[in-house]
């Protein structure tokens, strides 16, 4: 018992009484390459606190890593060794000879360590690096807001347990990778490395001679297990870190000569398409036309809005533009589309103004403009679309009363269940409407022969709106309206409708009406809406006529 309590306490002396006696530093390789990692490791006897090794003297000459910190214990006949060891990843930021100072630990310093850093010759280092990183810009030379490509490849020969690769830095400039990361191989040098490429695409916002630094790469390769016996052994591990080349570039200013809106391009250019084809374009029938903005070195969002003026007599309605954004031969390509459905509401000739977008030509250093003339359409009649006429209330010969009155024609376009109905109830109206009027004791006398707000293009109208039938209903929309005006040549295009009538309920169903057949994407078009606003215009004008009261012939 008393031995056990002697070695207990010989065990908590040895543990109290060791105490920091040395710190050694070391590289693992000497000389080394510029952009090209090395480890320093830093070693102490005896348990150090984590944060006791200050790095912050390597920042003039290297690129400092992540640190890794290990401490160990162990105990050999009641003889206490403990370690503390720091393994910090360093890269060296210029060639020549670089002194790695002295590290203080607890009143103990370590050896200083002369590093000999050789230039980075490209066909040496790939020849015997297992890791290194190469970089290509698409110009070095550009003006402020045209987008560059930064495209950076990590070659690595040696397996990869894990690692990452951070984004180019440029100060004041937009950074945005593209697309995703491409994978291949190839053999350089007479060794096999597998390359993962990434491309960044690069907008510096203000002008002047920069510096683009290149991504670090940092992860841990895979090494051979240096342990004599295979059994349940695991490979070690090494921590890389490796940088590619920084790249000068000079960033010039927006010409003074520029007023407008500033798009640096290599190549900008305007493209339409018709469909139908010019030549068959009909009153009525939707004419959709395509025009595309293509421009290289331009993002999406850099690209103007595209607006396109008709004359009188045409109406149009853009679409939500389409983006899409691509490299072509290592160059970024952004587009935007956009659709235009055009309606006529008669025929004739039509000229459409040219669209035109200035720019800036960043291979002449000349600001031009992209355009598509301007172009002469015809609109040729539409067989299937009622014609508009003028239609003329009965005329009667005052002075032969005896003359036949001109009896009015309805046509009813075809033999419609509905149709019938309507014409039906309509007669049934002014049947009911007759008797009430021989039992009046007010004798009232008109000057028309009917009720000239209900007609044919009314109940023609109504039938087409019941049947949800837009096609038909925008053919009955004129001759309706030109039947309830007096002077029905103010009324020869839909948009003259809306002056006329002025009506919101009236305006808002037929702008609906067109959205639905001659927009992108037609939609089922429900009659619902201009049903209620035809027969409330309807309503008014009847009022109007019956309160009017007309004195008798003496």
């Amino acid at each position: 018992m008393v031995r056990i309590i002697i070695s207990l306490l010989a065990i908590s002396l040895s543990f109290h009484s060791y105490a920091l006696t040395s710190v050694s530093a070391s590289v693992d390789k000497n000389p080394v390459m510029v952009n090209e990692s090395l480890i320093l490791t830093v070693t102490a006897d005896d348990d150090i606190d984590r944060n006791a090794l200050d790095t912050s003297a390597l920042l003039t000459d290297f690129i400092v890593g992540r640190t890794s910190v290990n401490s160990q214990t162990s105990m050999v006949n009641f003889n206490t060794t403990r370690t503390t060891t720091w393994n910090t990843v360093l890269i060296p930021r210029q060639s020549g000879e670089i002194i790695i100072p002295r590290f203080e630990i607890d009143g103990v310093k370590t050896q200083a360590i002369k590093l000999n850093v050789l230039a980075a010759d490209k066909s040496v280092t790939s020849a015997q690096q297992d890791l290194f990183i190469t970089t290509q810009v698409s110009a070095t030379e550009l003006y402020v807001q045209q987008q560059i490509t930064l495209t950076v490849k990590l070659h690595f020969a040696a397996e990869l347990k894990r690692g990452s690769l951070t984004e180019p830095t440029l100060t004041g400039a937009n950074i945005l990778q593209i697309g995703k990361d491409k994978e291949s191989e190839n053999i350089i040098n007479g060794k096999r490395y597998r390359i993962i490429e990434r491309i960044y695409a690069i907008s510096p916002q203000k002008s002047g001679d920069v510096i683009l630094k290149s991504p670090i790469f940092s992860g841990e390769i895979m090494m051979p297990s240096t342990r004599r016996s295979n059994f349940l052994s695991f490979a070690d591990t090494k921590p890389v870190s490796i940088i590619g080349d920084d790249i000068a570039l000079t960033i010039k200013a927006i010409p003074t000569e520029i007023t407008g809106a500033w798009l640096p391009s290599e190549l900008l250019a305007l493209h339409q398409e018709w469909q139908p084809e010019p030549s068959k374009f009909k009153v009525g029938e939707p004419i959709t036309r395509t025009i595309t903005l293509t421009a290289a070195g331009l993002s999406e969002e850099q690209l103007p809005e595209i607006t396109m003026e008709v004359p009188q007599g045409l109406k149009v309605y853009p679409d939500q533009p389409e983006l899409h954004t691509g490299l072509n031969n290592e160059r970024l390509v952004s587009q935007k589309v956009i659709n235009f459905a055009i309606v006529a509401s008669q025929a004739g000739e039509y000229q459409l103004p040219e669209i035109t977008i200035p720019w800036w030509n960043t291979v002449t250093n000349k600001a031009e403009l992209a355009k598509i003339p301007g172009q002469k359409i015809s609109v040729l009649p539409n067989t299937d679309i009622i014609p508009v006429t003028t239609q003329q209330p009965p005329s009667v010969n005052l002075e032969n009363p005896t003359a036949p009155k001109v009896i009015e024609k309805i046509v009813i376009q075809s033999d419609n269940f509905l149709q019938w109905l309507f014409l039906g109830l309509w007669l049934l109206t002014l049947l009911a409407w007759f008797i009430s009027a021989k039992r009046s004791t007010r004798s009232v006398k008109t000057t028309k022969v009917s009720d000239p707000k209900v007609n044919n293009a009314y109940l023609a109208l109504l039938a087409a709106c019941k049947k949800n039938n837009g096609e038909l209903a925008l053919a009955n929309l004129l001759p309706w309206a030109q039947s309830q005006s007096s002077n029905s040549e103010l009324l020869t295009t839909l948009d003259s409708i809306h002056s006329y009538f002025k009506d919101k309920a009236l305006s808002n169903a037929i702008i609906e009406l067109q959205k639905s057949y001659y927009g992108k994407n037609p939609s089922q078009w429900s009659g619902n809406n201009l049903i209620d606003a035809i027969q409330n215009l309807n309503k008014q004008n009847n009022v109007k006529l019956v309160n009017t009261e007309l004195s008798l012939n003496p």
